[in-house]
């Protein structure tokens, strides 16, 4: 959660071409560690969530596996196994664990909202 003081700013992560279709990568963004997860077959096409696990207590949820649970987009957490939302950040397992969830913009150039 963001405090009242914070400013919300788009940063230019990487281009479109730089991603992997359906997998993930990290990139460190005002020293945010985020996992950018490109699926060209969906709407929108990349999401942006924390890489902390808040489960394992490690940055590894870039490494993840992508899929679908009941119709919702998920990355299970590549230590435990748990799912988490693309969308919500929220843990399907254990509703009081969550990742943080950030907006993109994409064209070619890919932008990640974060606190500045």
């Amino acid at each position: 959660m963001n405090s009242p003081d914070s400013v919300q700013a788009w940063h230019a992560v990487c281009t479109k071409d730089d991603l992997i279709p359906n997998s993930g990568v990290c990139a460190l963004v005002q020293g945010h560690q985020i996992a950018l997860f490109y699926l060209p077959d969906e709407s929108p096409d990349i999401y942006a969530v924390g890489n902390w696990d808040p489960i394992g207590e490690a940055n590894v949820i870039s490494r993840g596996i992508l899929g679908s649970v009941k119709g919702e987009l998920v990355v299970a957490s590549p230590m435990f196994k748990q799912h988490f939302s693309l969308i919500s950040g929220l843990c399907l397992e254990d509703e009081s664990q969550r990742i943080s969830v950030y907006p993109v913009k994409s064209g070619n150039e890919v932008k990640i909202q974060v606190s500045a």
